[in-house]
């Protein structure tokens, strides 16, 4: 029997990115759409592309995600945003991998980590992503069992078991539009990251979040070289190492005016 392939994709008011992304997952034996309170053209774009839509509505980021991976009938699975792409060549990859070996030569994986070229606009910015801001690579296929989302509002950690492979090819993943879309991320993420503080009882302090300006300004600009990318790079270090700073201080606000009223 072939071993089948499920594409999940978990998604909030992406009519503008969706119609593409699906498109690149037509090589999977069933995609898996799960609109978390849509309320643009989400829906009726995702029913052309298959039957199995569901929409509801998660306050936590991994409920939503582990909920999907639940509707998965698929051995194998792929994770993959509204905002990513997945190539040709990195389809017949994972065909390959998962699918087309003989079966004295099939893999013990349970999951491979699949690197991302990230866009900005129309440019491919390779380097210095990572600290929360951005994503280098992840195991996004993974055998049904073997991963699980944990809680949080955004950027939730997982637990994923046995041995990992490495894809060749990468996921093509559309970050930001230009410096402007960037900033508004910025603030969306800070946001979230705020609120989920208060509910874990925003216990790192002022200058804990403070030194982690350069540090994390460091390891993205320098250790991953950031600095190779002109100043998409530059704006990328800096984003990273003021996330933790800023997302204190939008929680600290909150609880002040909570306290007021």
């Amino acid at each position: 029997m072939s071993v089948r392939i499920s594409a999940l994709v978990v998604a909030h008011n992406e009519e503008r990115h969706l119609p593409e992304c699906l498109q690149t997952l037509k090589f999977a034996d069933e995609i898996i759409v799960v609109l978390d309170r849509s309320t643009d053209h989400s829906y009726r774009i995702a029913m052309k592309q298959t039957n199995l839509v569901y929409e509801g509505s998660w306050e936590i980021e991994g409920d939503r995600r582990n909920f999907g991976i639940g509707k998965c009938s698929g051995e194998w699975i792929l994770e993959i945003d509204a905002d990513e792409r997945v190539s040709p060549d990195l389809a017949s990859e994972i065909l390959e991998q998962i699918k087309n070996k003989r079966s004295d030569k099939k893999t013990d994986y349970t999951y491979f980590n699949i690197p991302f070229d990230n866009y900005i606009g129309s440019k491919l910015v390779k380097n210095g992503w990572g600290c929360y801001w951005g994503v280098r690579s992840a195991p996004r296929l993974f055998k049904k069992g073997s991963k699980t989302w944990e809680s949080g509002t955004i950027h939730p950690s997982y637990k994923i078991s046995g041995e990992g492979g490495k894809m060749k090819y990468s996921i093509v993943h559309y970050v930001d539009d230009n410096i402007s879309d960037m900033i508004r991320r910025f603030d969306r993420y800070t946001e979230s990251n705020a609120k989920q503080l208060i509910s874990k009882g925003n216990q790192d302090g002022f200058w804990n979040n403070f030194r982690r300006i350069f540090s994390r300004f460091f390891k993205c600009y320098v250790q991953r070289k950031g600095f190779k990318e002109g100043s998409y790079g530059f704006l990328n270090a800096l984003f990273a190492g003021l996330y933790p700073i800023v997302s204190y201080l939008k929680a600290k606000e909150i609880i002040e005016q909570r306290t007021e009223k």
